[in-house]
């Protein structure tokens, strides 16, 4: 009896362990998303989507709307990165970024770098 209930509670433990390291990995990607969306509203970028230009508002807001849309295939910030700034679904054309000294860039080669300085920033 001592034996069962020992693999009963061994077992509970290990169950445990694995649903609150799940817990917490999907709160640190809600984290992280959170943040990108957050960074994209405040930045000073114009957004480029199918050739018209829009806010860094309007971009967050329209990230926000794939990211909803696509939520149950985002498992990590890089699937976020390619679901919801990287092309449009209708036109297929990447989204771009116009920095502040006028140069030009996919919106995806920029949050790849916002996320790096990010982990760079939050690791330790």
């Amino acid at each position: 009896m001592r034996r069962r209930t020992f693999w009963i509670t061994v077992s509970l433990v290990a169950f445990l362990t694995v649903g609150i390291r799940c817990a917490v990995i999907a709160e640190d990607l809600e984290a992280v998303i959170r943040y990108l969306l957050r960074y994209v509203k405040n930045s000073e970028v114009v957004f480029i989507r199918n050739n018209r230009e829009h806010t860094a508002h309007e971009a967050e807001d329209h990230m926000r709307k794939k990211y909803q849309h696509f939520k149950e295939q985002i498992k990590t910030p890089e699937d976020f990165i390619q679901f919801a700034s990287t092309k449009s679904l209708l036109s297929g054309r990447p989204y771009r970024v116009r920095l502040k000294n006028g140069k030009t860039m996919l919106s995806q080669k920029w949050l790849e770098i916002v996320l790096e300085e990010y982990r760079k920033k939050n690791s330790g």
